[in-house]
């Protein structure tokens, strides 16, 4: 009788803590944490299934070049870019530094008007540069108009951005273009990146289709730091709210991270699987650099170390994509079919190898000096930098998370040296955005 009444005093008090549940929290506690997840294994669906149906890289990877006439663009790619991207690139760099000391001396301060509109028109040019010679790689024009059209194209879109959008959503709307563009140009299986002055040079026996060195750094700097901009267009305003718009804060700072987690992982599986980007380095870079941004964000950078641990899950998960729909990519005919451990060792100990290697390369040696002495000038004006960042904390993140991948690539990378100083341009030019945009 004593047990009964026991087993049922047990139930009403069970029967009590249940009704005290509240289910409601409990559903607004986990759903914007699965709903980002969702929105990304249904992405990666998608482009499963859009493999399945035709799309993507088709055929023999060698025909690109077998197929192409004596005289093809395809063959003046490497020849071309110096002549197109460097005098490019130059000449902005020239018309920056020029209003740059014209602004100091007209008005004795760094933030001036017009350096800081030369440090906005310059990154969001250095942004769409990319879209423009993907733009000209379906024009196919000579070299004097493809340098003509990357020149002016470039600049004219960074101001119709600027005066359009403003601010970070400037920043936001030119990097979500650039990478939508490559994004959607992959999925129609690389029709202009393979004629693109940014994408693989299939003539030089690199890559076929898909992501290229070049296109790695850019593309992972923009992925992160276009996040972190976008980011911070609501996220900015928030603080101004007070004390009554701390929930509000919170609330949208973990939107933020699994944003970030998010737009990595659907980017990152674009451009590494096998019959879209095939680049297996950004399996690596790209979640990881998502986690480091997630972390600093939250104000937690010992949980950043985790993301290390994230290229592991990454790489098995595009593996087994790979395997199952047939794609045929680079990391399974290296590793997975590897005879031995032994074999996919040398595999790892290879790269290793080429990625010191690559910091003899002449033009990469000569510029790695300015990669040193911007890297110690930023540690020693790190705390200028946190000044200009701290009201967009997404965006301070976004650099983060960026300059952490790029880090790591620059290591798993056979042109480690490369992707180092390409890498570090653009989170430079990014950087000076947020100098400009500190600014009143």
């Amino acid at each position: 009788m004593s047990a009964a009444r026991s087993s049922a005093s047990r139930r009403r008090h069970s029967g009590s803590i249940l009704k005290k549940v509240n289910l409601a929290k409990v559903r607004s506690a986990i759903g914007p944490t699965i709903a980002p997840l969702a929105l990304a294994a249904a992405a990666i669906g998608l482009l499963l299934a859009l493999h399945a149906a035709g799309a993507g890289f088709r055929g023999d990877p060698l025909d690109v070049v077998r197929d192409a006439a004596p005289g093809d663009r395809l063959f003046e790619l490497a020849g071309r870019r110096d002549a197109v991207v460097g005098v490019s690139v130059l000449a902005w760099l020239a018309a920056f530094g020029l209003a740059l000391t014209f602004g100091r001396a007209r008005a004795g301060r760094p933030g001036a008007l017009a350096g800081r509109v030369a440090a906005r028109l310059l990154a969001l040019s250095l942004v769409y540069m990319p879209l423009v010679l993907l733009a000209s790689a379906a024009l196919e024009p000579g070299t004097g108009a493809e340098r003509a059209l990357l020149l002016l194209g470039a600049p004219a879109l960074a101001a119709l951005t600027l005066v359009g959008l403003g601010g970070y959503r400037a920043l936001a709307f030119a990097c979500g273009a650039t990478v939508l563009a490559h994004a959607i140009d992959l999925v129609a299986g690389s029709p202009l990146i393979q004629l693109s002055l940014a994408g693989p040079n299939p003539a030089a026996g690199h890559r076929y289709y898909g992501i290229g060195n070049e296109l790695e750094a850019i593309l992972v700097v923009l992925v992160l730091g276009g996040t972190g901009a976008a980011l911070s267009v609501p996220v900015r305003l928030l603080p101004l709210m007070g004390a009554k718009g701390e929930p509000e804060v919170r609330a949208a700072t973990m939107r933020a991270t699994r944003a970030f987690l998010a737009v990595a992982v659907v980017a990152a599986f674009v451009f590494a699987y096998g019959r879209y980007g095939a680049d297996v380095g950004a399996a690596i870079v790209l979640p990881l650099g998502g986690a480091v941004a997630a972390a600093l964000l939250l104000e937690r950078p010992r949980l950043a170390l985790l993301a290390l641990l994230l290229p592991l899950p990454a790489l098995a998960l595009l593996a087994a994509a790979d395997l199952l729909s047939g794609a045929d990519a680079h990391l399974t005919s290296t590793v997975l079919q590897a005879g031995s451990g032994g074999d996919v060792l040398d595999v790892l100990w290879r790269r290793l190898r080429e990625a010191g290697e690559s910091f003899g390369r002449p033009l990469l040696l000569a510029g790695l000096p300015f990669v040193l002495a911007a890297a110690a000038l930023a540690w020693l004006r790190r705390d200028r930098i946190a000044a200009w960042l701290e009201p967009v904390p997404a965006m301070r993140a976004g650099l983060g998370g960026a300059a952490a991948a790029i880090l790591v690539a620059t290591v798993a990378n056979d042109s480690g040296a490369l992707l180092l100083e390409l890498g570090a341009a653009y989170v430079a030019a990014l950087l000076a955005f947020a100098w400009a945009d500190h600014y009143p």
